[in-house]
């Protein structure tokens, strides 16, 4: 069996019929190392994608290897896929997150690196972001707090973890045998957020390191009252503070009958997201 490959990151994207949106993430990544690669799950496009074609796409040369699902299989099985062939053919130290259509500053994963390897007992980091609309420009900054209690807290009203701008510490995921879980449709990266929550220390360094695309035909902005339910399931199931779980279950009830437009038409004006 041929050695495992040493690497800083593996960077984990899923794409489903948005090869446009790919390339323009992929030309985004920057790091001063060598040694990362760029993990893309193509979960049954209509059109058919290949590394060839991606690298004469990108307007430089990214370390890509394509994973390819025989039919549309969902994000949960498609990022466990790609979970399941980092863990067995790398020995990467961390694990990062991107999105098609979401953009990294260039800065971003130099900067996340170099943080949790000065902060060994952090598991999970995070960044800042700015929600934008394509095209017109027009969103929202997305600020949260930063220090691990105050997280931990949080994370009963919101996701404080914005699924693209995450880098996971890849031992934590090995010793506790971590995968996305499969029974919080909807909510699968909150629910693995907290499964680290209860076995890690957490950051969130507070500077706008990606830019995440507004997609209003998104499954996200689709299921958004599925998803409202599926995040009071996981508190219920992950916090063990029975007060913050009635406060969680009261705003997230309040959040359920508030129509998505008008939320986002506040979040615009404030540039605060719940």
């Amino acid at each position: 069996m041929p050695a495992k490959v040493r690497l800083d990151f593996c960077l984990l994207i899923p794409c489903y019929n948005n090869i446009a949106g790919l390339v323009h993430s992929l030309d985004s990544v920057k790091y001063s190392g060598k040694d990362y690669l760029i993990v893309i799950i193509d979960d049954g496009s209509d059109t058919s994608l290949d590394e060839e074609s991606l690298q004469q796409a990108l307007t430089s040369f990214q370390p890509i290897v394509l994973l390819k699902n025989d039919t549309n299989s969902g994000i949960t099985f498609s990022l466990n896929k790609g979970l399941h062939w980092i863990l067995s053919r790398t020995e990467s130290a961390f694990i990062a997150r991107l999105d098609c259509g979401d953009i990294c500053s260039a800065e971003r994963f130099d900067k996340q690196v170099g943080f949790l390897h000065a902060h060994p007992a952090v598991g999970l980091l995070g960044s800042w972001c700015r929600f934008q609309e394509p095209g017109s420009g027009g969103g929202f900054n997305y600020t949260t707090p930063v220090h691990h209690s105050q997280i931990l807290h949080a994370m009963h009203f919101r996701n404080v973890f914005i699924h693209p701008t995450v880098m996971i510490r890849l031992d934590v995921l090995k010793k506790n045998k971590l995968l996305y879980p499969d029974n919080f449709l909807h909510a699968e990266d909150y629910a693995f957020f907290w499964s680290i929550l209860r076995i890690s220390q957490s950051y969130i360094l507070n500077e706008f390191l990606v830019i995440c695309e507004i997609n209003k035909t998104g499954i996200s902005y689709k299921n958004r009252g599925k998803q409202l339910y599926a995040r009071f399931k996981v508190v219920r199931h992950y916090s063990s503070s029975g007060f913050l779980k009635i406060l969680s279950y009261f705003c997230l009830a309040v959040l359920r009958i508030i129509p998505a437009s008008f939320l986002l038409r506040i979040k615009k004006m404030s540039g605060n997201k719940s």
